[in-house]
């Protein structure tokens, strides 16, 4: 008889988080799979087209059953996303009082909003089987970074929340070293070895493609475009390498989000829309094309000691893809890209450092280019490998 792992998480395909990838990998792998979810939203804040409230709330995707329960989407203000954040625990109340699932394990996967693993360990608790918890945003770290709120009224009771919703984890894991020490924090001491490292993979059509034609140094931007992201550094850095008389360096940005209007903002600001492109929101699949018209692939942080912990999901589709990296970062991400010598890396926030560093890889040779990619790819492939990490999940789920 198939195990069967029920999957509370308030994202999921075709919401783009790697969650769904896990959990059609583990379909292949001979386990039956149930995910509790939401309405679709992220990341425009608006629910899909051919979604809502009495539309598409139950379906199978690659084997996967998918129950949708209701919630608010996020919109675009931050009253849109607390009333989001709080809507989605709020209606998995009553669909744990009345679902008639029965399943042997429960895995939750979080990503803000911490409180979405009240259902996955209110559940696990009211049938006594085991809860498996993976973090990828720490809190209350994230609320005071997001809110810069950092009142003990506000502080002290998302602290005990989230002691309670560890408490209730059977083991729990983190996508980098740092997030183990600071998830450990919160969990007593006698309970620390159920705490433990498993970073983030990248899906199998994250590969090298074959270079496209393009003109000039061309640094490429996928993803989210939201404020953790601190995109406003890179109008910055353009405007220093414009007026050091470069006339080549050009920035694609693949993607959308909340912080977009700001970015371009921030774009208009600085004088150098002619250096920029938008291709807006793509397909998952599509961005190793993208990728491909670039001669550098670029992410960074905005200036908070949250992000010194953080090895970001990017950074694993840019190392799949082979591609040379420039950082504006520190922490796990410097480490990694040092550890690899696949790029270069300066401080949040040090936009002269960043125009340097971008100057410095356009004028590398095409050979440590190469030695850069490969770097990255053989990197990804030893130490984020999909197979070897699903391997290493399957210990525990079977």
């Amino acid at each position: 008889m198939k195990k069967h792992i029920l999957i509370v998480c308030q994202y999921f395909y075709p919401e783009p988080f790697r969650i769904s990838d896990i959990a059609f990998e583990w379909v292949k792998r001979g386990y039956k799979v149930t995910v509790v979810t939401g309405l679709p939203n992220y990341p425009e804040g608006k629910i899909y087209p051919g979604y809502g409230l009495f539309k598409k709330r139950r379906e199978t995707i690659n084997g996967v059953d998918v129950i949708r329960i209701p919630l608010i989407p996020r919109g675009k203000g931050k009253f849109g996303l607390v009333m989001n954040y709080f809507s989605f625990p709020f209606f998995g109340f009553f669909w744990n009082l009345f679902t008639k699932i029965k399943a042997d394990e429960v895995f939750m996967l979080e990503t803000s909003p911490m409180n979405q693993c009240k259902v996955g360990v209110a559940y696990a608790k009211k049938h006594n089987v085991p809860c498996y918890l993976y973090v990828q945003d720490l809190w209350p770290e994230n609320v005071e970074m997001i809110t810069g709120i950092h009142s003990p009224l506000v502080v002290k009771p998302i602290e005990r929340m989230v002691r309670k919703i560890y408490k209730g984890c059977t083991h729990i894991w983190g996508t980098s070293p740092s997030f183990v020490e600071a998830i450990r924090k919160y969990v007593d001491p006698a309970e620390h070895d159920k705490v433990s490292f498993w970073p983030q993979y990248a899906e199998e059509f994250y590969e090298p493609k074959e270079k496209k034609a393009h003109k000039g140094f061309n640094v490429i931007f996928t993803g989210n475009i939201g404020q953790a992201q601190g995109l406003e550094i890179l109008p910055e850095a353009a405007s220093i390498i414009r007026k050091e008389g470069i006339k080549d360096v050009r920035f694609t940005i693949v993607g959308d989000g909340r912080a977009r209007h700001t970015f371009e903002d921030s774009i208009t600001k600085a004088g150098v829309w002619d250096l920029f492109e938008f291709t807006g929101r793509v397909k998952a699949t599509e961005v190793p094309d993208y990728l491909a018209t670039g001669d550098a692939a670029f992410l960074s942080f905005a200036d908070d000691d949250l992000f010194a912990k953080t090895i970001p999901a990017k950074l694993q589709s840019y190392m799949a893809c082979a591609m040379p990296i420039i950082a504006s970062a520190k922490g796990e991400t410097v480490r990694v890209i040092t550890e690899a010598d696949c790029g270069m890396c300066s401080d949040i926030g040090d936009a002269e450092a960043l125009a340097c560093n971008i100057i410095a890889m356009r004028n590398l040779s095409a050979s440590r280019l190469t030695e850069m990619s490969e770097n990255a790819y053989a990197y990804n492939k030893e130490h984020f490998s999909k197979k070897k990490l699903m391997d290493e999940i399957d210990v525990y789920m079977r």
